[in-house]
């Protein structure tokens, strides 16, 4: 008997998808397990002209896509070929009692040191939506990352209409020097770091670079389509407008939570941030091509890259057709547009339906206010410095205690009781010690305190936390990133915050539910949590100048009762610092 032509498609299309996603291999209740392999390894890269051995995962540069879906286990085996140590995080994954796969150097784990490896195992749970992993040591994550695209449970749909195709779009930031030496020159002087040469579309900087047009990202559509584009900020020190020439965008997503659709042509996408927008094509193939554009949104006092990225969209239609078209540009807000800014980001809010409930805690136990901004510390002895003086190196620091790494990992240490060896303190405080006019004429002493200081929260503590910018060494926008949690954006706000007249407005029937929010220059933000995940998370800037400068601090949430509470002992091939 023959075997009839529908199997022989199912066999196709089983071998199709095996090969598509090799990774893919381990049957589950719940999900599968996909097993991925990590090797990191130098790769000679040229871009602007400019040739230069780079960090890549398996060669690639952006890392390769991690696909995903809710429910499933990801395995992936980082292996170090490269003289540098490396760990990986996995932004924005919650890591419920996964805390050892989270992966900031010296908080959850001692980096991969050359020639080692290291499994991280952790399941995707109650989360679809765009994420993006990136190496968490140093500056390494300059060109070791990639999208992290989690995919809803099988038979699950979109809460938005079916796109024909899905696009990621990761924007990065090129340097023709290391990136580890810019940084290492920038911690010695005490000084700004150089900034980058160009910003990159999926690595590619584009045609209005030196040398750059042959290294051009094209997204080719087709008319009458609806795409969904899957926007990640990889940048390292920028925040970034994009928009499309001719095109408006609806925005479904944000940090892999579904959102209220709303339109734009313009959005703002902090470093950390990743944004679902639906890109609806023309009925008919238009006789234009479109740039789209990144360039940064600058608000500090310090200098930037200020240059721009281009992109092409193109409409497929026949080759003949390309000749002398027209190629239209989009228009981008004032390079420190701030009130657009705001009004853009107060347009988000969570879908709160029946089926993607906005879970904001309605009471608080525990209430915090972090101040966040610049300062200085002293230049060591015999030493000419380049900071706001040339007795003073740049700092950051968060109500004013500028975070030390510790040279072991926090989570080991609080895990197997090593407090007493002085690894950290857990007096980090809840409010600022020296209250002043945050946004207001500085105060003259701007030295910070340094310090590996931890905030210890009982578990399924419910947390609010104001985050107010300081105007120190010039107000600043700062996105903050929490490792662990996602949390409700209740409130915003220029100016101090007012304790009495601000949190009667918060938000609590629909906030944003993000992984990381911007801080707004000259303002504050207001966040709720309830932390229901025990470990050691890191809350820091994804600027990564401000996170070396010390603008960070960590929480300490403690195990509870229930076994299902408790954070499980480390693998057995957790590295050792």
């Amino acid at each position: 008997m023959g075997t009839s032509p529908a199997i022989v498609m199912i066999l196709f299309v089983a071998v199709g998808c095996f090969m598509a996603y090799p990774e893919a291999v381990t049957a589950k209740h719940t999900g599968i397990t996909r097993h991925y392999t990590f090797n990191i390894k130098l790769k000679n890269t040229t871009r602007l002209c400019h040739t230069k051995s780079i960090v890549t995962v398996n060669g690639k540069f952006p890392g390769p896509r991690v696909i995903t879906r809710e429910g499933d286990r990801l395995v992936v085996k980082v292996v170090n070929h490269v003289p540098n140590n490396i760990s990986i995080h996995w932004h924005g994954v919650r890591q419920l009692r996964s805390g050892w796969a989270d992966g900031p150097s010296y908080i959850m784990q001692c980096p991969v040191q050359t020639g080692h490896s290291y499994v991280y195992n952790f399941t995707i749970t109650g989360q679809r939506g765009t994420l993006f992993w990136h190496a968490h040591i140093s500056w390494l994550r300059a060109t070791v990352y990639g999208p992290l695209i989690i995919l809803p449970r099988r038979n699950e749909s979109y809460p938005f209409v079916k796109p024909y195709k899905e696009v990621p779009i990761l924007f990065g930031e090129w340097f023709n020097a290391d990136p580890e030496a810019v940084i290492n020159q920038s911690l010695q002087t005490g000084g700004g770091p150089n900034v980058s040469d160009a910003y990159t579309f999926n690595g590619l900087p584009g045609p209005l670079y030196n040398c750059s047009a042959k290294d051009t990202y094209k997204l080719k559509v087709k008319p009458g389509k609806t795409y969904l584009l899957r926007l990640i900020n990889a940048a390292l020190n920028d925040e970034l407008f994009f928009s499309i020439a001719g095109h408006s965008l609806t925005v479904v997503e944000a940090d892999a939570v579904y959102v209220k659709p709303f339109e734009t042509n313009v959005l703002m996408i902090t470093p950390g941030q990743t944004t679902n927008v639906l890109l609806k094509t023309k009925p008919k193939a238009p006789n234009a091509t479109f740039l789209m554009l990144a360039r940064p949104y600058a608000t500090g006092m310090g200098t930037f890259d200020n240059t721009t990225v281009a992109g092409i969209l193109e409409y497929e239609t026949p080759s003949s057709s390309l000749k002398n078209r027209p190629l239209l540009k989009p228009g981008l807000p004032a390079i420190n547009a701030t009130n657009f800014v705001a009004n853009f980001t107060s347009k988000f809010r969570s879908l709160a339906t029946a089926k993607f409930p906005a879970n904001v805690p309605q009471k608080v136990d525990k209430k915090f206010f972090f101040t966040v901004g610049l300062g200085t510390k002293p230049c060591p002895k015999n030493q000419t410095c380049q900071g706001p003086t040339n007795t003073t190196k740049f700092a950051a620091a968060m109500n004013n205690i500028s975070f030390a790494l510790p040279r072991t990992a926090l989570l080991q240490s609080h895990f197997f009781s090593q407090y007493s060896k002085g690894v950290y303190t857990t007096d980090f405080p809840a409010f600022p010690l020296i209250p002043f006019n945050y946004t207001g004429t500085p105060p003259n002493n701007t030295l910070v305190n340094n310090g590996t200081k931890l905030v210890v929260i009982p578990f399924n503590t419910s947390v609010e936390l104001v985050l107010q910018d300081t105007s120190i060494l010039g107000a600043e926008s700062h996105p903050l990133h929490l490792h662990g949690y996602n949390f409700y954006v209740v409130g915003q706000g220029f100016g101090n915050f007012d304790p009495e007249n601000d949190p009667p407005k918060f938000n609590l029937v629909d906030p944003v539910e993000r992984n990381t929010v911007v801080v707004p220059s000259g303002g504050w933000v207001a966040i709720r949590f309830q932390a229901d995940n025990p470990g050691v998370w890191l809350m820091h800037c994804h600027f990564d100048v401000h996170q070396s400068w010390g603008l960070g601090m960590a929480w300490m949430v403690l195990d509870g009762e229930l076994p299902n509470q408790k954070l499980p002992p480390p693998p057995s091939d957790l590295p050792k610092c």
